[in-house]
């Protein structure tokens, strides 16, 4: 595995469900958070790709439940790349709440599709750029 950054979000009460506990739905909103934070360390942003004609539409995305967020609780995400991008980057995370107890463990994959003809394109080479210091 590669790269890997943390984020902060504290939980809003809007996102939590009649339990008390973050809604399922909400989590897909923080990994989302969490690659924007991962591509914003890398030196990018998915405003720059977009405006380079990249978009980064979710293929895949699974995600296992192992304890509930509640509201007010500071989570802390932690993105990792799984492996140097081709035509897709695919990410995993791992969610704990302050008192270090995993929440969440997911991966998604995302492709990289030009956003003139539609069609799945290499990664940008900037992107692997970026990437390889990470490494260092």
């Amino acid at each position: 595995m590669l790269c890997k950054t943390t984020t902060e979000i504290r939980v809003r009460y809007g996102e939590t469900d009649q339990m008390g506990f973050v809604y399922y739905g909400n989590y897909a909103l923080y990994l989302e958070q969490g690659r924007t934070d991962w591509l914003r360390k890398m030196g990018l942003s998915y405003k720059e790709l977009e405006a380079q004609n990249i978009l980064l539409p979710v293929t895949q995305f699974s995600i296992n439940y192992h304890a509930p967020g509640r509201y007010d609780d500071l989570l802390l995400i932690e993105t990792t790349l799984v492996k140097m991008p081709g035509v897709k980057i695919q990410f995993s995370y791992a969610i704990f709440n302050e008192d270090q107890k995993q929440l969440i463990t997911a991966e998604t994959t995302l492709a990289f599709v030009d956003k003139n003809t539609m069609k799945i394109t290499p990664a940008p080479e900037y992107l692997i750029e970026a990437i390889a210091k990470c490494m260092d």
